[in-house]
């Protein structure tokens, strides 16, 4: 590193006037803290290191169930088809809102009007979907929510697919991570060793976003009249890589035998 670069070396030197002892003493101080920074290591010198990705994985019970509810209705008109779509719609968000669903669970998801053709293109009527997702809070009441709301709707009714979660999933995320850094802790205290050199401080720690999975499970929520459902169990995994430095190599006693 260019000592010019160092503290202004060579600036404070000249600032007081030639001759002077000030000056001299100056000057000496500067080259003596000069030369020293030169010697010292660059801060943004290059380490020797390792880098590892490790996972880890949580399980947990879901407390919640998402469903995806449509109607769909065709009619001759546009205007008959949103009438008719609307009723179908608002029977059964009410169903929902009686068996105990929130409003603020309760949310439109899509509406589309597109028309159907003949052949020729000429238009022989119009189809609405509007969509309507549900969050239930009560798993041992999902099935039959479900199944009212459906009934509730009618022909029109869709159910467009279900997903389990896990409301507060903190606990889990923390457990998965742990795992997932002694699983990088350990893989990189292997290859340390088998380098033969100590392992260091940690230096970078990145993770992917993590990934949630259904595992199988025994809990099941069912009644004759009721969409028959199985929540089973939540897998969170965590995947961090995490890169350590390698400390130099102990140093070899005279008359001791290398490895």
């Amino acid at each position: 590193m260019p000592t010019s670069l160092i503290g202004g070396g060579p600036a404070a030197a000249s600032a007081a006037p030639a001759g002077s002892s000030a000056s001299a003493g100056a000057a000496s101080a500067v080259a003596t803290s000069a030369r020293r920074a030169v010697a010292a290591p660059a801060a943004d010198q290059l380490w020797e290191s390792v880098s590892v990705t490790g996972s880890g994985a949580a399980f947990g019970v879901p407390d919640t169930l998402e469903a995806s509810f449509a109607v769909e209705v065709s009619a001759l008109t546009v205007g008959e088809a949103m009438k008719r779509a609307t009723a179908a719609a608002t029977r059964m968000r009410d169903s929902l809102v009686r068996g105990g669903v929130v409003a603020a669970d309760l949310q439109t998801s899509n509406v589309s009007v597109t028309s159907t053709r003949k052949d020729d293109g000429s238009i022989t009527g119009y189809t609405v979907n509007q969509g309507l997702t549900a969050k239930i809070r009560k798993l041992s009441r999902g099935g039959a929510l479900m199944s009212a709301a459906i009934a509730a709707g009618g022909d029109a009714a869709r159910l467009n697919g279900v997903s389990f979660g896990i409301e507060n999933d903190a606990a889990l995320l923390a457990e998965a991570r742990k795992k997932a850094f002694a699983d990088a802790r350990a893989k990189a205290e292997l290859y340390a060793r088998e380098a033969g050199r100590p392992l260091g401080r940690v230096v970078k720690v990145s993770e992917a976003n993590p990934s949630y999975w259904p595992a199988a499970g025994q809990d099941r929520y069912a009644s004759a009249d009721s969409v028959p459902l199985e929540p089973g169990r939540q897998r969170v995994t965590v995947t961090v890589t995490v890169e350590w430095v390698l400390d130099p190599a102990p140093a070899t006693k005279p008359g001791a035998p290398r490895s």
